[in-house]
């Protein structure tokens, strides 16, 4: 009858495809037909680019009206998580099923009593903690107030990096907490490390073929469906397609007796239509060092011109290494490999204890792991050790209100000696010693919006941000100076020495005498005999730093996340100890809730 009545309709389709149609129709169940309807719909929408339709124009459509749909969570810190989620989403519209897509700070926790089917991915934050955005949702399902699940059918993906301790915490949380609330699990747990495309796109296709077996289809109505808007945006720059951009400038900062080559990169992103905000961070695809890529492979016996595919592309193991694999920074996951490989007795004696696993990984050079043990390898055992290479992400030091179309970097080439030899950062030496200006480079925006300025310009700011981690805060008062923001900002910066270390110290000091900054504090750790950093600054102005709090002031930390970061935390729980009168338990649960209302931001790693 459906088909009779649309028939009726003035049709796209001649007579002959319409008997067609109705001719497979007969041999199929109303329920078949029904999740076709939706299944047609779903396709269309993927076509509307080739097939523009007049903005916001609506259709009416026969679509299978599910008893239940898909809810995705993401609970993201830089945006991988959202990223996934968000091709979850197409790709369940795609396949019609009805999907709604949250963030995990807008999600209702008590609202999963009413789900039917959830899908959780989640990114590990710092020591094993969740997301800033999701940490109300992760305490509330461990609470009391956590609701019965039996009706509910769950999965959850996780992502992460191997070399951290707390490998994907968050998503075994999850997964651990909706089973224990009565959930079933309809797919085992994925937990991805950081080159997690194609394991990603592969369970997604996984959960969705249970979704799709699990989610009941009710009778097929008809439906208005708006049509998708023809009109795309003006960029559609991404990971997985990035802008062709242009170095502009790669100047070192530090000076000539620093210890450190740190350098300001510009970049132009002109006609691009790449925007950011201050808090963002740049993706750079780079390639490899060709010299490294040939000792790798004279490492194990190799001369580079073998014959290997990636991705069904055949290329030479030197190309793959240059452009295709991780050759600089050493893993747990190769480190284990390449002492099955090679019989190391050293190497099995570390991957036994996983502590001194991750501390040697994390400190050791492909190259170097290799030299454990002499061993020949085959071109494709070679590249079975790798990881597959992964942009590196770096916070934005620009506002797009004080440089335009450019984009600036605050870059900290890493490299030091072992032996006779340098050894050198993959991104970092690429940006910094074989980009030469005018040369082309990669690039994406990857949006942070756990690390934003808050909306009020009133609002006092304090920043903390040691080293590199000055960049974003480069770019937060440039913004705040171009919106003429009223609010206080104050800024608390560390390194080894003043002479030679003060990044951007001639910007800070125009900042600070025009009355954009009202105060500065600097710690240099080698300019006196006991060593300072940015915590003790901190603490010695702690009444100060607890008026600014009580306030209203946002808390920003940039940097490292091994050491800097957890002092800092620690000399504000002393803060809020010692001039809130509060016991230690009570000077957490401060600090967390302003996590909680994004008062209390980090962009660490």
């Amino acid at each position: 009858m459906l088909l009779k009545e649309l028939s009726a309709i003035a049709s796209p389709l001649n007579d002959q495809q319409i008997g067609q149609l109705q001719q497979a129709a007969a041999e199929l169940s109303p329920q078949q037909m029904a999740w076709i309807s939706g299944y047609f719909w779903g396709l269309s929408q993927t076509q509307s680019a080739d097939q523009p339709q007049p903005a916001q124009q609506l259709s009416a459509a026969a679509v299978a009206q599910p008893t239940g749909k898909l809810t995705i969570i993401h609970a993201s810190q830089t945006g991988n998580a959202k990223g996934v989620a968000e091709a979850l989403k197409e790709e369940a519209s795609a396949a019609g099923i009805a999907v709604e897509l949250f963030a995990a700070g807008d999600y209702k926790g008590k609202n999963l009593a009413k789900e039917t089917h959830v899908i959780i991915v989640a990114s590990t934050h710092g020591e094993g903690e969740a997301p800033d955005d999701a940490i109300e949702l992760h305490e509330f399902l461990q609470s009391k107030k956590a609701p019965k699940l039996p009706n509910l059918k769950y999965a959850v993906i996780g992502l992460g990096d191997s070399s951290y301790e707390f490998f994907c915490q968050t998503a075994k949380d999850f997964d651990s907490y909706l089973s224990r609330l009565g959930g079933e699990s309809i797919l085992e747990r994925l937990d991805c490390d950081v080159d997690y495309d194609a394991p990603a796109a592969e369970w997604r296709a996984k959960a969705l073929e249970k979704v799709k077996e699990t989610l009941s289809i009710g009778e097929a109505e008809v439906v208005q469906l708006p049509v998708a808007n023809s009109q795309q945006a003006v960029s559609q720059y991404s990971k997985q397609n990035p802008y062709e951009a242009t170095l502009l400038t790669s100047q070192k900062i530090t000076g000539r007796r620093s210890g450190k080559d740190v350098r300001h990169i510009e970049i132009d992103l002109e006609d691009s239509g790449l925007t950011y905000q201050p808090g963002d961070a740049l993706g750079v695809w780079y390639e490899n060092d060709s010299v490294l890529a040939e000792a790798l492979a004279a490492r194990v016996g190799l001369d580079g011109t073998e014959n290997v595919e990636v991705d069904g592309e055949a290329l030479s193991l030197k190309q793959a290494l240059i452009s295709k694999y991780e050759i600089t920074a050493a893993n747990p996951q190769l480190v284990t490999k390449y002492a099955e490989l090679s019989g190391s007795k050293k190497l099995e004696k570390l991957v036994a204890d996983k502590d001194k696993l991750r501390q040697y990984a994390g400190q050791t050079q492909v190259i170097d792991v290799l030299a454990e043990k002499k061993s020949k390898l085959t071109a494709e055992q070679l590249i079975g050790l790798l990881r597959r290479l992964t942009p590196r992400l770096y916070s934005i030091a620009s506002s797009q209100e004080e440089v335009g179309e450019e984009v600036h970097l605050t870059v900290g080439v890493v490299e030091y000696e072992n032996g006779d030899e340098t050894r050198q950062g993959g991104a970092s030496s690429h940006l910094s010693y074989r980009l030469e200006d005018g040369d082309n480079v990669k690039v994406f925006v990857e949006t942070n919006n756990n690390f934003k300025l808050p909306a009020d310009d009133n609002t006092p700011v304090i920043m903390i941000g040691p080293g590199t981690g000055i960049a974003p805060f480069r770019a937060f008062v440039q913004e705040r100076d171009n919106r003429e923001a009223k609010g206080k900002n104050w800024l608390f910066f560390g390194d080894r020495t003043f002479t030679e270390d003060f990044l951007y110290q001639v910007e800070w000091q125009k900042y600070l005498k025009s009355g954009v900054v009202s105060q500065i504090d600097v710690a240099f750790s080698r300019d006196q005999v006991e060593k300072v950093y940015v915590q003790h600054r901190l603490l010695e102005h702690a009444a100060q730093v607890w008026q600014w709090l009580q306030d209203g002031a946002h808390v920003y930390v940039c940097g490292d996340a091994n050491h800097m970061a957890k002092d800092v935390h620690e000399a504000l729980v002393t803060i809020a100890e010692q001039q809130g009168q509060q016991n230690r338990e009570q000077a957490e649960q401060y600090l967390n809730e302003l996590r909680k209302n994004k008062r209390y931001q980090r962009d660490v790693y």
